[in-house]
């Protein structure tokens, strides 16, 4: 899978399915070639030209499932509390 076709996708909450955004970015390990986080956008600013603040790290083993629309990621109190500042 390309990170062109997950960075359309909602990413959502699994316990409550609160929308907290969409793929921006994945952070890889080079060593290994896994991928270690993604990027979530928490705002959909025009390109996100004022900077990285509206960006919330996700683990990639939190990710429970990506699906033809949307991928779900286990409930997480700091991602939720960071997606709603």
């Amino acid at each position: 899978m390309k990170l062109s076709e997950i960075s359309s996708k909602d990413v959502i909450n699994d316990e409550d399915g609160v929308k907290l955004g969409r793929i921006a970015d994945a952070e890889i390990d080079v060593a290994s070639g896994k991928v270690l986080n993604v990027s979530i956008y928490r705002n959909f600013k025009f390109l996100n030209l004022f900077g990285n603040k509206d960006t919330v790290q996700i683990p990639w083993n939190k990710i429970i499932k990506i699906g033809n629309d949307v991928i779900i990621v286990e409930n997480s109190q700091k991602i939720k509390e960071n997606t709603q500042k």
